[in-house]
């Protein structure tokens, strides 16, 4: 980043940030912040461009966090996450959980996040140890997002199986797909601008949350799925960092870190 640029904000364009995005969109159109640049992505391709300094901030996933914490902090306040149910994050599978074992299960090229807690509640949990492929057939596959929802929608797999509620089934916790982080060298040369950014996205999702059947009707057909459906889902997805859901992510760097996936460093969180 070179002082004086645009700051180049990561922005995840699924319908699960509408509650946020529309309103920026909103927001942004009303009045131009000329120095912020929004571009969008999946969380696997925003996570490259955080780490190779193509973004200064944005929504990335909380595994790329962890995976790289002397790079970044994390934005107070702001998250993707969810309480049991998140509706988007699922393992399809045509064979039950126990017939995995030593089979194919297929990963998602879109989410580091997901690609790792599925490993986790796979190895940890159900105790089987299935082989990973980043693409392909296979019997079990898993999506996340807007592909997420439109495989369920077509209702044709056996098996179901929601990531969030699973981990909140055993840890106890609410479990974070995704956070707001920014780069170490922008949040020291332009920490007001940070800031500035970060009451921005707060706003707009208070603004969001109030406004959430009006939203869900507008992006509904993204999917295509009825806009109470839309609303229903929506409505499971949250966007703060409480203490509960800071518990849940140091929860998953921990087992990250005890399955010698990501550094010790990644603990304790930095957070502004």
């Amino acid at each position: 980043m070179v002082l004086n640029d645009k700051i180049n904000i990561g922005m995840v364009n699924f319908i699960n940030t509408a509650p946020l995005y529309e309103v920026w969109k909103e927001r942004a159109a009303a009045a131009p912040h000329e120095d912020w640049q929004v571009i969008e992505g999946p969380p696997s391709r925003l996570n490259r461009m955080l780490y190779n300094g193509e973004l200064d901030l944005g929504f990335i996933s909380s595994h790329e966090y962890a995976l790289h914490p002397d790079k970044y902090r994390i934005l107070d306040g702001l998250s993707i996450s969810a309480q049991g149910e998140v509706g988007s994050v699922f393992l399809f599978s045509e064979l039950p959980i126990a017939a995995l074992d030593g089979q194919t299960v297929a990963l998602s090229p879109q989410s580091q996040t997901s690609n790792a807690l599925i490993r986790i509640i796979l190895e940890d949990y159900y105790h089987i140890r299935p082989h990973y492929v980043e693409s392909g057939e296979a019997p079990a596959r898993l999506a996340i997002g807007d592909r997420a929802l439109r495989l369920k929608a077509e209702n044709r797999f056996p098996l179901v199986l929601d990531l969030s509620q699973e981990w909140q089934r055993h840890s106890g916790l609410p479990f974070v797909f995704a956070i707001w982080a920014v780069r170490e060298e922008c949040w020291k040369n332009r920490g007001a601008e940070v800031r500035a950014i970060q009451r921005e996205l707060l706003t707009c999702v208070e603004i969001g949350r109030r406004r959430l059947k009006e939203i869900s009707a507008g992006v509904a057909e993204r999917i295509p799925m009825p806009p109470a459906a839309c609303h229903e889902y929506l409505r499971r997805i949250e966007f703060d960092l409480s203490p509960a859901k800071v518990q849940g992510l140091s929860r998953f760097y921990q087992k990250l870190i005890d399955r010698r996936e990501v550094s010790p460093r990644a603990l304790p969180l930095k957070i502004l």
